[in-house]
């Protein structure tokens, strides 16, 4: 049984990409472009934007940097003055490696600040719209690095596990209202930001895959939507295990 109305035609659907100069955030307006979706593409490279619009016709750039509360509530505005949206999803995201014999407090709050806070800028700015027209998707993009804590995550899990329960918590309350909600939990994902990693990163994929299981997910309704499968089912079953064996198993694994 769906969680969540299924998406099966994007044609016309109004579609904003927080965070989609790069990543998997290009890769689905890429894919939501080819499918008839008018697509809306924000980040703070005005130029990649810029790229983006002159190569797939019909969609739109919104440079912004969601840190900026402002700046998303006006761009928000502007996109609503121009009708409904009808899917949002929260692609931006930030990580560097770090661990607590190292800290770096100044990248540890930009974390926050671009995983977390900015996400909650772009909600805030779009929620009275589909709650009041009790219509609409909202989509976070969190990791399984969400799941537990893991070594060289001091920075980046707590914010994705942050944007878990957020997620959950939206769910609970918007699903009534009419508003659908989705939680995209990726493994490794060949992006920029995973290019920071110097350790073997087993089962990852591109960008153009985790694009597609994201639209398969959008397709049948689903409420969290995770891949692949054959790494993110083992992440799971490890979140399950008492703390003491969960300990061992991720220092055994890591041997970090």
């Amino acid at each position: 049984m769906s969680l969540n109305p299924p998406i099966r035609d994007w044609r016309g659907q109004r579609v904003w990409l927080v965070g989609a100069s790069t990543g998997i955030g290009r890769a689905l307006a890429e894919q939501l472009h080819a499918l008839g979706a008018q697509v809306v593409v924000s980040a703070r490279q005005r130029q990649a934007l810029e790229d983006f619009v002159l190569a797939h016709p019909g969609s739109t750039a919104m440079p912004l940097d969601v840190a900026d509360r402002a700046a998303v509530q006006s761009a928000a505005q502007a996109l609503l003055a121009q009708g409904p949206l009808d899917l949002v999803c929260y692609c931006a995201g930030y990580y560097h490696p770090m661990r607590a014999t190292a800290v770096d407090l100044t990248d540890l709050l930009r974390h926050h600040e671009v995983n977390t806070v900015g996400a909650l800028h772009v909600l805030d700015a779009v929620l009275p719209s589909m709650v009041s027209r009790r219509q609409g998707h909202l989509s976070l993009i969190s990791s399984v690095a969400g799941y537990r804590g893991l070594p060289l995550g001091l920075a980046y899990g707590p914010t994705k596990a942050a944007l878990i329960n957020l997620a959950e918590a939206l769910y609970l309350d918007l699903q009534p209202q009419g508003v659908g909600v989705s939680l995209i939990n990726p493994g490794f994902v060949d992006t920029p930001l995973t290019a920071n990693n110097d350790f073997p990163m087993p089962a990852i994929i591109t960008s153009d895959e985790a694009a597609r299981a994201i639209l398969h997910g959008w397709t049948h309704g689903e409420f969290e939507i995770h891949f692949p499968k054959r790494f993110t089912w083992v992440m799971k079953l490890l979140r399950l295990l008492p703390t003491r064996l969960y300990f061992a198993a991720i220092r055994r694994i890591t041997r970090l």
